[in-house]
């Protein structure tokens, strides 16, 4: 008879929102999957739990994620974990729930902290409707094409940064969303600096060229408000980039200064 993968929750931060079901199977699990052994170790030493840990994550590749589902397919019951937080989410153990699923493994739930539910919870931003879009990519191209596939998009969003990358982030989210649009930096979730920093992007850009960043941050960021219907139509706004072009401004300029009359936009008026 096969064994069970349980997805166990672990602390975000604070050790003490660790639950009494994730510890009781902590430790009877027969091993635990763990994107980093050496974390999850301190966190069993504490609660002094001897289960067995092998290593699992992004780079682990396929081979690995079969050899746990063999052994959960042998009888053996499983652990999966992350860092801090649901294992799963914008993280490697979504390949291996996967693969279970398609091979007949039970797959059991046993829910803990998520720092995107708990930014959000304590953003002040809106929460009955948002998207979770995870890191945003290093390259640069890519994270503003990911943007910019956003700049309409009315539901709050929530981000993860590492303080490294997030003045550049904030910086494209200017570019993207303009500098009066809401945000909420999440520093530290359940640890002793927790901080919630509710501004605009425009002040948070200023805040941080200043401060640098520390710590792990989620950001939330409010969603577009919705646009009214152009007064004028597409050729008509067409025909206004025109007259400032033939008025001496450049093509770019025109676009963004109609775009911002209209309510069309920019890369919209340019391209036709």
């Amino acid at each position: 008879m096969s064994g069970t993968l349980y997805i166990i929750g672990t602390p975000i931060g604070n050790l003490e929102d660790i639950t009494m079901r994730q510890l009781r199977l902590l430790e009877e699990v027969d091993f635990i999957a763990a994107e980093d052994t050496r974390v999850t170790r301190k966190l069993l030493s504490h609660f002094d739990i001897h289960t067995p840990a092998l290593s699992y994550h992004e780079h682990s590749g396929q081979n690995i994620a079969q050899n746990i589902v063999s052994r959960l397919l042998a009888g053996e019951s499983c652990g999966v974990v992350t860092d801090a937080g649901m294992p799963c989410i914008s993280d490697p153990g979504e390949p291996l729930v996967q693969l279970c699923y398609e091979q007949g493994v039970p797959v059991e739930v046993v829910p803990g902290p998520s720092a995107v539910i708990a930014a959000l919870a304590v953003s002040g931003q809106h929460t009955a409707r948002f998207t979770f879009e995870g890191f945003l990519s290093a390259n640069a191209s890519q994270r503003r094409a990911h943007l910019e596939s956003l700049r309409e998009e009315q539901r709050t969003m929530v981000f993860y940064e590492a303080p490294h990358k997030l003045c550049r982030t904030l910086g494209d989210m200017l570019e993207c969303f303009g500098g009066e649009r809401e945000i909420s930096l999440c520093r530290e979730l359940t640890k002793v600096h927790e901080e919630v920093r509710r501004t605009t992007l425009a002040e948070a850009v200023a805040f941080y060229q200043q401060t640098p960043p520390r710590g792990e941050f989620v950001l939330v960021v409010a969603g577009a408000v919705p646009r009214e219907k152009p007064a004028v139509s597409l050729e008509e706004a067409c025909e206004m980039v025109r007259q400032r072009i033939a008025g001496g401004e450049k093509r770019t300029q025109a676009c963004k200064a109609v775009a911002a009359e209209t309510g069309f936009r920019k890369n919209q008026l340019y391209d036709a």
